[in-house]
């Protein structure tokens, strides 16, 4: 367990492994631990940087007004590779997290040697109902006058999320415990208005999407989005596959992966 100062809030994360640097990114209500295993796969062959934005798992900020923003999320990801001298690394994102990989790739382009994604909106629109609801400053409260109750709809809502339901159910409880009202709903505001479909031809660096069809979490469409958007992009789409490939098909997510940050 490793932490560093930044300017508006310290950074918890988790580095495995030697060799190339790569960072992975979590999703909403996530944390370092969904990488738990990708971390060990890539640790055999790079070093493996597992963060948590500010308000999610250990990570928290130094200021009551900070914004848990996807913009602000971009920005502690540059902070995080300038303070640990990281001149340039891949990037790898789950859902949230890979919007927020997508966004330093284009906003920092010299820091960024490939991104990908795994079920990443593109567009915020693309967000279920409930998560888009969940955007609402309202409803948000709403959730959390009865956080034990919210942390039960999630374990069952979780069943769903995955192919190894019961596993999904423990890490959306855990994850969910150390997660405030302010981030719960500004990450996922933000989110939902965020639309990067303008900005994809600025990416030029080696560019992965993966997608599952059975996600119901972000549209599985996407996939299309990114591959109109980026037509240099590997993407995949996996028929077995939620919102998280890397936990419904491993092998292939990891075989993906690692071809990609091979091979480009």
């Amino acid at each position: 367990m490793a932490s560093l100062v930044t300017d508006q809030g310290i950074v918890h994360y988790e580095t495995y492994g030697r060799g190339r640097p790569v960072l992975l990114l979590h999703g909403w209500l996530g944390s370092w631990a969904l990488w738990r295993d990708t971390i060990e796969i890539l640790g055999r062959e790079f070093k493996t940087y597992s963060l948590d934005f500010w308000g999610f798992g250990d990570s928290s900020p130094l200021e009551d007004n900070l914004s848990f923003s996807v913009d602000n999320f971009v920005e502690l990801v540059y902070q995080f590779m300038d303070r640990l001298g990281i001149r340039r690394a891949p990037l790898i994102g789950h859902s949230m997290g890979g919007t927020v990989a997508l966004g330093v790739a284009i906003r920092h382009p010299e820091k960024v040697v490939k991104v990908g994604v795994a079920g990443s909106p593109i567009d915020g629109s693309s967000l279920n109902l409930l998560l888009k609801a969940s955007g609402y400053q309202a409803v948000a409260r709403v959730f959390f006058v009865a956080p034990p109750l919210v942390k039960l709809f999630l374990r069952g809502y979780s069943y769903f999320m995955a192919n190894d339901g019961r596993r999904m159910s423990r890490m959306i409880a855990d994850d969910f415990s150390q997660v405030s009202v302010n981030s719960f709903f500004e990450s996922i505001g933000t989110l939902r208005q965020t639309d990067l479909r303008p900005r994809l031809g600025d990416l030029k660096m080696p560019t992965l999407g993966v997608y599952g069809r059975k996600d119901i979490i972000v549209n599985p469409n996407q996939h299309r989005v990114l591959a109109e958007g980026v037509p240099h992009s590997k993407v995949y789409f996996f028929q077995n596959s939620g919102h998280f490939p890397m936990l419904d098909e491993p092998e292939a997510f990891h075989k993906a992966l690692r071809d990609f940050l091979h091979n480009g």
